[in-house]
């Protein structure tokens, strides 16, 4: 099952009734990667040749990102775990790891939460999980741009024509070992230009309180049993550990020093070698 080692395919595949844009790799057992913003599935571009050696990498561009339908509407939990489960179904896996930072959390913890049969393990990093209480999370954490994302029209009004200055702000603070290669930095912006694009990179802070809800009533009826593991870096640390630790069965956390938001892209190799024990 796969493409094969070393050389990642990128197709488009129908599921969850739109078109998902996703790079395979490897063949194995499966592991689904999510990402962040303002990222794409190259997110992972340095983790996918060392991930593709043991398993069969499934790397896609979540709903209304990238090269993924820019959908109207579907960006609660529930509908984003759907297409996730769809793109699974599309390849055949029954069963898969799952591997998310940033906004492809929430949608990945969901995920496990509601359909822990399709989970193997689960890795997520650099997120806060809906308003679970924060222990160990700074006050405040909730900067500036949760506001200005989350009220409909604006942002991608004011930010259109200037997303180079504005999502390059992100991408370049997301690093603190080495600037972000110029091509991948230009590819991540080129996914997010547009007032359209725009709009649907925005829509995870206007389903936040919604999505919060869903987790809520989720966790009401039941815990999170898949094997976790939560990994932290700046500006989270182990904030989404402490979060996870009353409502998991099977938790293990792990902080990055010296290492941006953007861990698959800022700390890759440190990243791989807490990953990997786990996942075998």
């Amino acid at each position: 099952m796969g493409a094969p080692f070393g050389r990642v395919s990128t197709q488009s595949i129908s599921a969850g009734g739109i078109e998902i844009n996703v790079a395979t790799a490897g063949s194995g057992p499966a592991i689904l990667l999510l990402h962040g913003f303002p990222h794409t599935w190259e997110l992972w571009s340095r983790l996918i040749p060392e991930l593709a050696e043991n398993h069969f990498v499934i790397a896609p561009d979540l709903r209304g990102h990238g090269g993924t339908t820019r959908a109207a509407e579907g960006y609660d939990l529930a509908t984003l775990s759907h297409d996730a489960l769809a793109l699974l179904d599309a390849f055949g896996v029954v069963e898969a790891n799952v591997m998310a930072m940033d906004i492809g959390a929430s949608t990945a913890f969901y995920l496990a939460l509601a359909h822990p049969e399709r989970i193997r393990r689960l890795v997520i990093m650099e997120a806060i999980i809906g308003d679970l209480p924060r222990p160990g999370i700074p006050d405040g954490l909730r900067p500036w741009w949760f506001g200005f994302h989350g009220v409909p029209g604006l942002a991608e009004t004011v930010i259109e024509g200037h997303e180079d200055d504005y999502l390059g702000f992100f991408l370049d603070n997301g690093m603190r070992n080495s600037p972000l290669d110029p091509g991948l930095r230009a590819r991540f912006i080129d996914a997010y230009r547009g007032k359209e694009s725009l709009r649907c990179g925005f829509q995870f802070w206007r389903y936040l309180e919604s999505n919060a809800r869903l987790i809520d009533d989720a966790l009401a009826e039941r815990r999170l049993t898949v094997p976790t593991l939560a990994i932290g870096s700046f500006p989270i640390g182990n904030g989404l550990h402490a979060q996870l630790q009353p409502i998991a069965d099977n938790l293990a956390g792990d902080l990055i020093e010296d290492c941006g938001h953007a861990i698959p892209l800022d700390r890759p190799t440190e990243l791989l070698g807490i990953i990997e024990p786990f996942l075998s």
